[in-house]
């Protein structure tokens, strides 16, 4: 029998954020709060004692829900990888607390997730009621040529592979073997499961430049997420796995 839906853990990497931070878990709860089993607050040496302080208020405030877990793997992937480790919902949702990635969309996420539950809901920036605003003009025109690149490399129809604002099966995000450690992961989280023929369901979201604090990526990464896509593109599927599988490869993978 296919799985269901059952609740959702929130993953949110917290290095200056405060007020965003508070903005973002007051939106979720209030949109889902009985859909969303937990909230993971993943914490480091750079998280400045301002935004601790604010994830132990939200901790006073729902103390049944919110955990601060101090990070043990280095950068953005790895604290993001720490929390799929420990996720305890049936589904996993992957997104910032800078409110650069719109907490109103996971509403949508989770209505995709309730009908397909095997499937990746993934935002797009690229079409619909999606867009950016405060992007950098550059950046603006490297991304789009970058999606169209990754887009015929894998044959897929997906406008947006490098928004790092997902719901998964959490089962799915812990049995893939994670490598990468910084922002290009968020990368990583789509191409993986495209070579292993995992569904992928795209809806809009916009995006907005953050209001608070600054951003960890430096431009330079940017470059690495060539390496990761032509790396993935590369590796045989079955390779993809931390534990050896019990049922067959999708076809799409074979």
């Amino acid at each position: 029998m296919e799985p269901a839906f059952s609740g959702a853990t929130i993953v949110l990497p917290l290095i200056n954020e405060t007020t965003s931070l508070e903005q973002t878990v007051e939106i979720l709860e209030n949109e889902n709060g009985d859909d969303i089993c937990e909230y993971l607050v993943i914490v480091c040496k750079k998280t400045t004692e301002q935004a601790r302080r604010v994830s132990e208020k939200l901790q006073s405030k729902f103390p049944k829900k919110l955990k601060i877990v101090e990070q043990t793997r280095p950068f953005l992937g790895g604290a993001i990888r720490d929390a799929f480790d420990i996720a305890k919902g049936s589904h996993t949702v992957m997104m910032a607390t800078d409110l650069e990635t719109d907490p109103k969309t996971v509403k949508e996420f989770i209505r995709h997730a309730r009908l397909n539950p095997k499937s990746i809901v993934t935002a797009t920036r690229w079409s619909g009621s999606g867009g950016f605003s405060g992007y950098d003009p550059l950046k603006y025109i490297l991304n789009f040529l970058f999606q169209c690149i990754f887009r015929i490399l894998y044959r897929t129809r997906l406008s947006d592979l490098t928004f790092g604002f997902r719901i998964f099966p959490t089962d799915l995000v812990q049995r893939i073997d994670w490598v990468e450690l910084k922002h290009p992961f968020l990368f990583e989280t789509i191409v993986k499961p495209l070579k292993l023929g995992i569904p992928v369901t795209e809806v809009p979201s916009a995006w907005k430049s953050r209001d608070e604090g600054e951003s960890q990526n430096t431009f330079m990464t940017n470059f690495i997420y060539f390496r990761v896509g032509i790396k993935v593109w590369l590796q045989p599927p079955s390779q993809f796995y931390n534990e050896p599988l019990n049922t067959e490869l999708p076809q799409e993978a074979r």
